[in-house]
């Protein structure tokens, strides 16, 4: 079995951006990485979005940024600024793109569809890979977006809609989210904070096609890409070997008020880079303990009285 100096498990987010972080800071010039990952390629999969309160390596893959955003409940809009914080959405397909192009020119760095050929024993191990099927009746942030195009100019593209309460909440918290990347096509996402045990929220297409239909008031549009996904909002348990750090939604990077992953991240990454030479005995990266005590309170809220 072949041997590495570092193993990541799993090549998405999290895996991609911390061999991205070493290869560029020159980390793997004379270290070996294995990358497990088992899809049979990389296309646009997902949208990460975020408030831009770091700096980051792939402002290149941003596919569109905004300044002022809109919050709706019922027979109320509240018109929000956020100049000195942008809201930023990155495209996963350049993502992809510019990492693997970059990754590719390092003879060091082997990709993998399993792990049967690796002997996982040897080298430090970071795992951004795990099951959270024994908590369906925990919270998530479960959701469906669609990039639609629109024959008109029906968008105001200087500002989304961060949220739209205005919709059948069916006793759990449920918003629609609008991302306008020009006049004429916008990412519109239907989603919920609830528990996975209520498959009636799972109309997703049905939920979309009513609110662009009798909320947005556009009748012909057609579907560019989908997503679909569903985000833990609890911590999963921890594998505390000695030669494994979970990283990404595994290593705890995820605000658990919010589903906010990307830029912890990248801060993450660049805490290994910078300690990747002691990387056994450095300390554990967490998001701050004030963060984690309000996500808390803010959960409980959501979970007794999501009303």
């Amino acid at each position: 079995m072949k041997e590495f100096d570092y193993v990541i498990i799993g090549g998405g987010c999290a895996g991609l951006s911390l061999a991205y972080e070493l290869e560029i800071h020159n980390k793997l010039r004379d270290k070996t990485l294995a990358i497990i990952e088992p899809r049979l390629e990389y296309k646009r999969d997902k949208t990460w979005s975020y408030w831009k309160t770091l700096e980051h390596n792939f402002t290149d893959c941003v596919k569109k940024s905004w300044i002022n955003f809109s919050i709706n409940i019922p027979n109320k809009t509240k018109f929000i600024e956020c100049s000195d914080l942008p809201y930023e959405s990155i495209d996963s397909g350049l993502f992809y793109e510019k990492i693997n192009s970059k990754l590719n020119t390092n003879k060091n760095i082997s990709f993998y569809k399993s792990s049967e050929e690796i002997n996982l024993d040897k080298g430090f191990i970071f795992n951004s890979v795990s099951s959270f099927k024994a908590n369906q009746n925990q919270l998530w942030q479960h959701f469906k977006g669609i990039e639609i195009e629109t024959k008109k100019n029906d968008f105001d593209d200087q500002i989304f809609n961060l949220m739209d309460f205005d919709c059948d909440q069916r006793d759990s918290v449920h918003f629609f989210y609008t991302l306008p990347y020009s006049k004429n096509r916008a990412l519109v996402e239907t989603t919920w904070l609830s528990t996975m045990a209520n498959n009636s929220l799972k109309d997703y297409d049905n939920q979309l096609q009513n609110y662009i239909v009798n909320h947005l008031n556009i009748k012909d549009y057609k579907i560019l890409y989908e997503e679909e996904g569903a985000i833990p909002l609890f911590y999963p348990k921890t594998n505390d070997k000695k030669n494994i750090m979970n990283i990404g939604t595994a290593g705890g990077m995820t605000r658990l008020s919010t589903g906010y992953t990307f830029l912890n991240i990248q801060e993450h990454s660049k805490y290994i880079r910078k300690n990747i030479h002691n990387i056994h005995e450095c300390k554990k990266y967490n998001i701050g303990a004030k963060y984690k005590f309000l996500d808390k309170i803010f959960l409980r809220v959501l979970n007794s009285h999501p009303n």
